[in-house]
């Protein structure tokens, strides 16, 4: 089968279309799929730099977390899903290849999309429903803090949270990604409530501090981490929650532990790709309870993307991510 091939650790230009061994046949509780779509990500960005190796059992060199397509065939003891059936998911690696052997807890039928959209779902809003339901409990008329809201993640949170009834607040360094996202709608309404550019730096509690009458931000849903993170403490309301879920700006920031006490706040990080099987089912589980049902050009939910790019524009689709033009998500064509 074809597969995108990280040759050797660096730029995009180490990116190759190669033959790569077939999957085994699938065993027990597996199915294998023909993939037809695969997301691109930002972790395949540092993957391709050797910056964020897959978890054991997964070749380094093939990446991909998200991919849509149909069932080419199934393992013993498989239920609800047969040959021929369109599906979408996640893995911890090697889904931007022609087939991927997964576990059928990791899939999902897809609603009534195609799977060029479809592959643009699974990685974004299993993460945002994880972060913001399942780890933060945003409720009703909470403030939720999005940044990198234009992003994939951030545009599924942005959705996530008003279906749950909140406040979105979004930040992002571009301008004109911001005033795109102003006309973005959430059933008939603004999906952002207030939007804060952060060109010139992350600040922005100020701005919180004056949307919400000081009270601040119940939860924030942080992205990028570094130099923001000083200022998500500072915009923080009493018992509110700061979720950290992408690290683009840094790893390392200054933390006043002393607005911690004062404010009883919570800090939780979660990653998606290094969970085991039980924990990645579980969030899927939770995914196709609340976000498949309401998947479609009408529905609740629906994927923003930017730009498909055919297989053999591998190294140009990396570049273009990477250059932070992408509003939403990026999607490859395997088909």
């Amino acid at each position: 089968m074809k597969a995108v091939y990280i040759s050797d650790f660096g730029g995009p230009e180490v990116l190759e279309i190669r033959d790569v061994p077939d999957p085994r046949e699938p065993n027990e509780g597996e199915v294998l799929v023909r993939v037809l779509n695969a997301g691109l990500n930002r972790a395949d960005l540092l993957q391709r730099r050797g910056l964020y190796p897959p978890p054991d059992g997964y070749d380094p060199r093939i990446p991909g977390l998200e991919f849509a397509g149909r069932v080419y065939k199934v393992g013993a003891g498989v239920e609800g899903f047969k040959e021929n059936d369109r599906v979408f998911g996640i893995a911890a690696g090697e889904a931007q290849a022609e087939y991927i052997l997964t576990d059928q807890r990791l899939v999902a039928h897809i609603p009534d999309i195609d799977t060029w959209d479809a592959a643009a779902v699974p990685e974004a809003y299993v993460t945002a429903h994880d972060a913001l339901i399942t780890q933060a409990g945003v409720g009703k008329k909470e403030v939720v803090l999005i940044h990198a809201i234009a992003s994939g993640v951030g545009i599924a949170a942005a959705q996530i949270a008003k279906a749950a009834g909140a406040v979105v607040v979004g930040t992002s360094r571009s301008s004109e990604k911001l005033l795109r996202f102003g006309k973005l709608s959430f059933q008939g309404k603004p999906l952002a409530d207030h939007l804060i550019e952060t060109a010139d730096g992350p600040l922005f509690a100020d701005n919180i501090r004056e949307f919400t009458d000081r009270r601040g931000a119940d939860v924030v849903l942080d992205l990028v981490g570094g130099d923001y993170f000083p200022e998500n403490l500072r915009c923080m309301a009493e018992k509110g929650r700061i979720v950290l879920v992408g690290l683009t700006a840094g790893r390392k920031a200054e933390f006043d532990m002393g607005i911690a006490l004062a404010k009883r706040f919570t800090i939780k990080g979660t990653v998606l790709r290094s969970r085991s099987i039980e924990e990645k089912a579980e969030a899927m589980n939770n995914f196709k309870r609340d976000i498949v049902p309401h998947i479609g050009p009408n529905g609740t939910f629906f994927p923003e993307v930017d730009r498909y790019f055919p297989l053999e524009e591998i190294s140009e689709a990396h570049r273009y991510l990477e250059s932070n033009q992408s509003f939403g998500k990026v999607v490859l064509n395997l088909a």
